[in-house]
């Protein structure tokens, strides 16, 4: 059943349905990290450990794309300062969780997928996790690398 429904997701992406039109047009309105009920893409959200029961909860977040413009150099006009763009070395996505998890202080994030992007934003749902419900009861795991979007690009 799942693997039908992953389907018919990805088909609505790449035909850009009028119920993904009608999404990304709803997301966009609402703020960048938004506590929801029900995963968008069921499938993808239980292959990743998302359970439907108490303890877990999802946020959808919304991630600016392209490069990230740097601050501007208070430190004088010198040559090594002078780069407009700079890449902070992290996903998209590993942005996103840290985002959720700075907003749900109390939750772990657990993992996290892509749900949807316009021509401005990307946006991930991410799967958060009572501490207690986790063994060792880890912390800060989004922002240590210890998530599967913060394991990738390290050596």
């Amino acid at each position: 059943m799942y693997k039908y429904m992953q389907k018919a997701f990805q088909e609505e992406y790449r035909k850009r349905s009028a119920i993904h039109r009608q999404r990304i047009a709803e997301w966009r309105k609402q703020g960048t990290v938004v506590r929801i009920a029900r995963p968008t893409n069921l499938a993808r959200a239980r292959a990743l450990g998302y359970k439907a029961k108490e303890g877990y909860i999802l946020a959808r977040v919304a991630v600016g794309r392209g490069q990230r413009k740097r601050p501007h150099p208070w430190g004088g006009r010198k040559p090594a300062k002078n780069v407009a763009y700079l890449s902070p070395g992290k996903s998209l996505q590993r942005i996103g969780e840290e985002k959720a998890a700075r907003v749900f202080r109390n939750m772990e994030v657990l993992n996290s997928y892509w749900v949807g992007q316009d021509g401005t934003k990307k946006y991930f749902e991410v799967i958060l996790v009572d501490r207690k419900l986790l063994p060792g009861a880890p912390k800060g795991r989004a922002f240590r690398g210890l998530t599967s979007a913060g394991k990738k690009g390290r050596q």
